[in-house]
């Protein structure tokens, strides 16, 4: 029984023909979809590669049609510097290969399998765009990349079978989030872990965002219409509560309660892992990170492969409690 839903799911992700029902939809996450089908009974067999099927992408307005392969080194390029270590690399292709496969099989998107906006699928850039960001450095850059998704071709992580909404971000200070405390589902493999990340390894990893009174208050005010402003600006903000990962939870801000994350988003803050003091006219913030902070942690995987660590090291320890998979072992009777 085992070795057949195992085989079904990889037959579907790969034709494309059909969504197919892996878990249970998480309605309150940001990325998770509701409309599911039932798997069809057959399929075409499967390529020597895994990542070698063919994907339709929705980007700038097109469809197009390229390769898993040929998409996840896009995603790779775009969502983690290229400077990184190849463990690291490897670590993000895996993450992203199976936040594709999660996001395919939710069937979030009608006519195309995914999209290269990074609020709803990932980013993606092309060779055009990679020659503009990399300059002289493309041809070797893009080698990188690429090997680490091929070098790590069909391999994906799975929760009781089914791939994982594996989230990730570029940094955490001290410790990253678990998922209830950003979005309201408890994932069991989206847990708080500590994060290695210090001020010397990572470049503005402490941010400061000073904002007006004026627009604190004006802002405040747009969002909120029924928040109260008195004379005392230290009153304006109470009630902080952090989450075990160190973040804003929620606060009290002109007598309107709203979690750390819609306060971060209002003021363009880095992460909601901040504290605040008052100035004479501005309210002056103090952040740690970068992200929802939930998953890996990109800086905290980079530092841990140049400590030597393996990218399955690496997942497994963002990543609670998970299996790694290779879809064609799958394809064995």
């Amino acid at each position: 029984m085992k070795n057949l839903l195992i085989t079904s799911f990889l037959l579907i992700i790969f034709s494309f023909s059909a969504p197919l029902i892996i878990a249970k939809p998480i309605e309150s996450l940001p990325d998770a979809a509701e409309r599911n089908k039932p798997a069809p009974s057959a399929s075409p067999a499967l390529s020597s590669s895994p990542d070698g099927r063919i994907i339709k992408l929705s980007r700038g307005g097109a469809v197009l049609s390229i390769s898993f392969s040929e998409y996840l080194t896009g995603v790779v390029a775009a969502e983690m510097p290229a400077s990184f270590g190849i463990e690291a690399l490897k670590a993000q292709a895996v993450a992203s290969r199976t936040y594709a496969l999660y996001n395919i099989n939710h069937k979030k998107h009608a006519g195309f399998d995914l999209c290269a906006d990074p609020a709803c699928c990932s980013a993606y850039a092309d060779h055009n765009s990679l020659r503009e960001k990399w300059g002289p450095n493309f041809d070797a850059y893009y080698s990188k990349v690429k090997s680490a998704v091929e070098s790590t071709d069909g391999i994906y992580l799975t929760w009781e079978g089914e791939p994982i909404l594996a989230a990730f971000h570029s940094s955490s200070y001290g410790s990253t989030e678990s998922s209830e405390n950003v979005w309201s589902s408890a994932l069991p493999y989206l847990r708080s872990v500590q994060s290695p990340e210090t001020a010397d390894k990572v470049t503005n990893l402490f941010t400061t965002v000073k904002v007006s009174l004026k627009d604190f208050r004006e802002t405040l005010s747009k969002k909120y219409p029924s928040a109260e402003f008195g004379p005392d600006p230290a009153k304006w903000i109470s009630s902080l509560m952090y989450s075990e990962g160190g973040r804003v939870s929620e606060l009290v801000a002109g007598g309107v309660r709203l979690s750390g994350a819609e306060l971060r988003q209002l003021f363009g803050l880095r992460s909601a892992a901040f504290t605040y003091r008052l100035e004479k006219d501005a309210v002056v913030f103090s952040v740690a990170g970068y992200g929802h902070g939930v998953g890996l942690s990109q800086y905290g995987a980079n530092i841990m492969a140049s400590k030597g660590s393996s990218y399955e090291q690496i997942l497994k320890y963002y990543y609670s409690g998970v299996q790694i998979s290779r879809l064609s072992d799958s394809a064995k009777p």
